[in-house]
């Protein structure tokens, strides 16, 4: 049977536009369905990912100018800087992507249709536009890759005004000076900082006592002594109650139970912006046509291989919930392809770095200290504080830990967790020595530049070093091999 492509994309977001061009490379027609009539990129280039970091670079250089030099009448950053300013910084930013984005479709001959793509069988995809005009598409292979969106709270809803969410935040015309944040995950964190970073008084509401349970305990700790200098202030497992404008104080007021006081305290704010996470984009995408099993949160269930129970039909990205980053869907798109059209490719690994792009930035890889030694590896801890770092004293940065976990009779690399400038690049050097099966030795035995936050490792190296030698005697073969 003849098809009109060879893999038609459900959504042009890192996973769709990653194979979309692994596909092109094999010489296969593509088509790209995306609902946005005008932008290209999904989440990632519009609303998410790139949006947020570019707003958070611009809060960055805000706060390490302001924190340098300061202001000689006092000022706070929102009231000698405008909104409007960084979202021009934002958007000429956004603007040159999308433009790249649209440009490498082109050259590469990738096919767009506009609109809503919705299977209506194992090989065939209608697509209606905007003005409920419909075009069917056939092809061998399906990919959906439709991404998530912003959950809606329980009991007040978004307006998207005074009550945000991580879509609207980005519209904002003004810097509040107060906003409370409702949610305590990783994006939740990221806006905390970076409003922060510009002068609002935040509050957080977590729901749970134990927020961003994945990260080192330590690198943790250290974290919320940097958001305690910052005059964040967190609540643990609360329970909002109501959300609601005060006309008279012209003020939105947020109405929680404390669990730790037993008490409903109410907090009076400019802006309330809910983080309550994400859901998948599989609904009314004709699933239920199929033989597709969907997870009760709406995930998409797939093999190794990314395929669903459809075999031709394959799924990637936030919409089977694995890992949701731009990072993983990038390579989930790339391995996507390879597999469909039977090209050899790798599996994503092991040990998958992830990112939180907070002020500081946090990374991580591989075991924390905790995990390790609930397996009973014997390991040992390496440190560098960034107030030991010359770079980290020129950029006037030095809040920020480095830390190695390795076994201790070997020096085998573990494990590595940073918080501090620069983490999210800094990770991967880390991370190849962990993927070749290195030691910390690594560390010791090369030249890192100097200065530059790459530093820390060797830092870090020497101070686990030493105590592995002070551990006793017969560790001091290990070091000299």
């Amino acid at each position: 049977m003849a098809f009109d492509y060879d893999v038609i994309i459900l959504g042009s977001g890192p996973a769709g536009f990653s194979c979309a061009m692994q596909s092109t490379k094999f010489d296969k027609k593509v088509l790209m369905v995306e609902v946005d009539n005008e932008n290209i990129g999904g989440t990632w280039l519009n609303k998410g990912t790139v949006p947020s970091k570019a707003l958070r670079e611009a809060a960055n250089l805000i706060l390490n100018f302001h924190t340098q030099f300061n202001d000689e009448k006092g000022r706070k950053p929102y009231q000698k800087f405008r909104m409007e300013d960084l979202l021009h910084y934002k958007m000429s930013i956004l603007d040159s992507k999308n433009k790249k984005v649209k440009t490498d479709l082109i050259k590469n001959e990738v096919e767009t249709a506009r609109g809503f793509g919705k299977i209506i069988d194992e090989h065939t995809v209608q697509v209606t536009n905007q003005l409920k005009q419909t075009t069917t598409h056939t092809a061998e292979h399906i990919l959906i890759a439709t991404g998530s969106s912003p959950k809606s709270p329980e009991n007040f809803e978004v307006n998207n005004t005074t009550i945000m969410d991580y879509d609207s935040i980005l519209d904002m015309t003004h810097i509040p000076r107060r906003m409370v944040i409702v949610g305590s995950g990783v994006i939740a964190f990221e806006f905390a900082t970076i409003f922060a970073a510009l002068g609002t008084r935040i509050t957080i509401l977590s729901g749970t006592d134990d927020m961003l349970p994945f990260l080192d305990k330590e690198i943790k700790d250290e974290l919320l002594k940097i958001l305690s200098k910052k005059n964040i202030q967190i609540f643990r497992e609360t329970t909002v109650k109501r959300v609601e404008a005060n006309e008279l104080r012209t003020c939105m007021e947020v109405a929680f139970h404390h669990k730790s006081t037993n008490r409903l305290h109410v907090s009076e704010t400019d802006h309330v912006l809910y983080i309550g996470g994400k859901h998948p984009n599989s609904s009314n995408i004709g699933l239920e046509n199929l033989n597709i099993d969907v997870s009760d949160d709406g995930m998409i269930v797939v093999n190794e291989n990314f395929q669903t129970g459809v075999p031709n039909i394959y799924a990637v990205g936030d919409v089977i919930g694995q890992q949701s980053s731009a990072a993983v869907s990038f390579v989930e798109g790339r391995l996507a392809a390879c597999n469909m059209f039977e090209m050899k490719n790798d599996s994503l690994g092991a040990d998958i770095p992830f990112g939180i792009y907070s002020i500081p930035e946090i990374s991580g890889i591989g075991l924390t200290e905790i995990k390790a030694r609930e397996l009973g590896i014997d390991v040992t801890i390496g440190r560098a504080h960034f107030e030991n770092l010359t770079q980290a004293d020129i950029q006037h940065d030095t809040d920020g830990i480095l830390k190695l976990v390795f076994r201790t009779d070997n020096l085998k690399l573990l494990g590595v967790h940073i918080i501090g400038g620069q983490a999210t690049d800094l990770i991967h050097l880390g991370q190849c020595v962990m993927a070749t099966g290195g030691t910390i030795k690594y560390f010791l035995d090369h030249v890192l530049n100097y200065p530059t936050y790459s530093e820390a490792y060797r830092i870090a190296a020497f101070n686990g070093v030493n105590r592995v030698y002070k551990a006793g005697v017969k560790y001091k073969k290990i070091l000299e091999r």
